[in-house]
């Protein structure tokens, strides 16, 4: 299958310099110091789930590189390969080929509400994060109380909070790490209205330095925020700088 207007099959550029990325064949995610690059890069990334039913090619040979303040949005249908992309580029997931290259400081996946200690409180999950991310604690934790508005519940177990109270701890804590570049699946707005605009002003506004990688169904919030957009389809994609272009191409998917 090639994508309209494609190279060919899994055809990607690089956001970066819009030349063809290499190709990587060791199959593991490397850590990179940050270095004059500094941008996230996939290369040849592939991913293949097996189980008792066979086979799954979730994303098959996808290439492209985000620098420094760079936005790149990630436009597909569901199940086109979306979440499994940001999984791996955050390392939660390994490809099963191919190489994800980071020279910049990446966050978690914003929409992930998980990763936290259940038995331990928000209170100490933020105090066990700083010191993993060589943070201060007082200052930190005074920041992601504010921002999350979580209140007493920050001494209370992560296992005992709602889907929304852990989303709105991640979200804060991501924020409070100062990241590099944001991975940003889906939907990251929780809360209430008031809530969700002032997380919308953080991220888009007072940390608009900051890259981002974004995985969203909407073509009109990549227009909108983004300088390139990589378009999958059943795993495979290819990466459009023309964003009235991308936008074409995938209301014809």
């Amino acid at each position: 299958m090639v994508l309209p207007g494609g190279a060919g099959e899994g055809a990607a550029r690089s956001a970066g310099t819009g030349t063809p990325t290499g190709t990587g064949t060791d199959g593991g995610v490397v850590t990179l110091p940050v270095d004059p690059a500094r941008c996230v890069e996939a290369i040849e990334v592939t991913k293949i789930f097996t189980g008792a039913h066979g086979s799954h090619r979730a994303l098959d040979r996808i290439s492209f590189r985000v620098g420094a303040g760079e936005r790149m949005g990630i436009l597909g249908a569901n199940g086109a390969g979306k979440s499994t992309l940001i999984k791996v580029l955050s390392g939660l997931l390994q490809p099963t080929r191919g190489t994800v290259r980071r020279g910049l400081r990446l966050s978690w996946p914003l929409a992930l509400g998980g990763g936290f200690e259940g038995h331990l409180t928000g209170y100490d999950n933020v105090r066990f994060l700083t010191r993993l991310y060589d943070l201060p604690f007082a200052e930190t934790f005074d920041y992601v109380t504010d921002f999350s508005e979580l209140g007493k519940h920050m001494y209370v177990p992560v296992r005992f909070y709602s889907d929304g109270m852990r989303m709105r701890l991640a979200f804060a804590l991501s924020l409070a790490m100062n990241f590099e570049c944001y991975l940003i699946d889906e939907v990251i707005l929780v809360g209430d209205r008031r809530f969700q605009l002032k997380c919308h002003d953080e991220l888009f506004g007072r940390r608009q330095h900051c890259g981002m990688i974004m995985a969203v169904h909407d073509a009109g919030v990549i227009k909108e925020y983004c300088q390139s957009a990589l378009l999958l389809k059943a795993g495979r994609g290819r990466l459009v700088t023309d964003l009235d272009l991308a936008a074409r191409i995938y209301g014809s998917l």
